[in-house]
């Protein structure tokens, strides 16, 4: 068994860059994880496969937006919690709240009060909706809201929008995927796909398939902005056909406004899923929607019942009690305000740094300064998993964790000026790597993809 001692705080003029850094306890580790856990971790995201093969920490603790490892290495962690930890790691009043209820039970054979007030307070502060189901996951709620559609329309097929990349574990997204093993021919008919900003080409597809889809899941928006008229235009296009419109919210929600990215561009869908930032890293999500649909999951209704959801675990009152606090706070400070802020500092700073070094054709960040992400090309303009192996080493070996560049509410100007900082020593290596070679400066093997048929 590891033990590590406390780490010490953070001094004001910390500087990453200074900090020497070992991985020998994180690569010693790396055969146990894999031995017992099937992938090395509970998420493919986090993978040893996303990171570079000798610089893959494993996490012992989180304060703000620090994180401590095995070996004792301090970093700044961007995308925390796969963007679920909006405000920061151990963010104080969220886990006094979740301590205290925990406390008084976390798990009854009836319904909690609590259930009721949260429930209330969700639709309240999203406006997405008239009832709502919480759950654990995001598979879990986006999922129940296929179920909910199909039971609504009487119909089979799903649209989805194959510019987002995850949707769910379950099978009717996992069948559109390279990642098809144990999943039925049958099932993957079931799923069609469209592009993101093609309105022509969604009416095509629904008019292929008249009568049998039973909805259109998309997100509101990812990297790219929805074009003008195009959500109003997809989402008259599911009245006139009869079709559910679906919002996957579970990034956008909390993080591009209190409301979600629908109320952003002003298009309320008939069914919207929620999760990530809802609890500040616990587990919660929620589905929400229009009473006409959601009431099809209840049991007071003449229709044919829909087993929604039903999980032992999805209204833990801890988790209930996070996300209360959590959207206390989005209501009463500028959390959505300071992502942004933050965002686009880290933004400028960024591509300054990609002009210097004659870098735009193979650097590009992408998306809203709330939740940015970056592409990383070879010599050829293609995407490179070398290349990203390679920013991610250098990044690494700064202090810095950033499989993408979302921040949190706990970041500082001074935290962005010095990742502004590093970044500009990054780049200079990765313009040498493009001029002489990725090899002479990658240590261990390239990254992968997560959808790929074969390891």
């Amino acid at each position: 068994m590891l033990h590590q001692s406390a780490p010490a705080p953070l001094s004001p003029t910390f500087s990453f860059a200074d900090q020497p850094r070992s991985f020998t306890r994180a690569n010693l580790l790396k055969s146990r994880f894999n031995e017992i856990i099937p992938g090395g971790g509970h998420t493919y995201a986090k993978g040893d496969d996303q990171f570079p093969e000798f610089m893959a920490p494993y996490i012992v603790r989180g304060k703000g937006t620090h994180v401590w490892d095995v070996d004792g290495n301090q970093f700044v962690e961007f995308n925390a919690g796969l963007r679920s930890v909006t405000l920061g790691h151990a963010y104080a009043p969220v886990v006094k709240a979740a301590q205290q209820q925990m406390e008084m039970g976390t798990n009854f054979g009836r319904p909690a009060l609590l259930e009721l007030e949260v429930a209330e307070e969700f639709l309240a502060c999203t406006q997405a909706g008239e009832m709502v189901k919480f759950a654990k996951n995001g598979s879990d709620v986006t999922s129940a809201a296929i179920k909910l559609a199909r039971a609504y329309t009487g119909r089979d097929l799903v649209a989805l929008c194959q510019d987002h990349p995850f949707f769910s574990v379950d099978d009717w997204f996992m069948g559109t995927t390279p990642v098809q093993g144990g999943i039925p021919e049958a099932t993957k008919s079931l799923s069609l796909k469209f592009r993101y900003n093609d309105l022509p080409g969604l009416e095509n597809l629904l008019a292929a398939h008249a009568g049998r889809v039973a909805c259109v899941i998309m997100e509101v928006e990812k990297d790219q902005e929805p074009a003008p008229g195009y959500l109003a235009g997809v989402q008259a296009l599911c009245r006139r056909e009869g079709v559910v419109l679906i919002f996957d919210e579970i990034i956008t929600g909390f993080r591009w406004d209190n409301r979600g990215a629908q109320y952003r561009h002003g298009i309320q869908p008939d069914l919207s899923t929620f999760g990530k930032a809802i609890a500040n890293g616990f587990s919660l999500a929620a589905l929400t929607g229009r009473r006409e649909l959601m009431e099809r999951g209840g049991i007071y209704h003449p229709h044919e019942r829909v087993f929604l959801l039903s999980t032992t675990y999805g209204a833990e009152t801890h988790a209930l009690a996070a996300a209360r606090a959590v959207m206390q706070i989005y209501q009463e400070e500028p959390v959505v305000e300071k992502l942004y802020d933050l965002g686009e500092r880290l933004a400028v700073g960024f591509r300054q740094a990609v002009v210097q070094y004659d870098l735009q054709p193979y650097v590009e960040l992408l998306g809203k300064p709330c939740c940015l992400t970056y592409a990383t090309r070879g010599q050829d303009g293609l995407p490179s998993q070398a290349m990203r192996a390679l920013f991610l080493q250098e990044t690494t070996r700064r202090g810095i964790l950033c499989p993408s560049f979302v921040t949190n509410y706990s970041m500082t100007d001074d935290i962005i000026d010095q990742t502004i900082d590093s970044l500009f020593e990054v780049l200079a290596i990765y313009r040498r790597a493009l001029d002489e070679g990725v090899e002479n400066y990658l240590a261990g093997r390239p990254l992968k993809i997560v959808y790929r048929r074969y390891n």
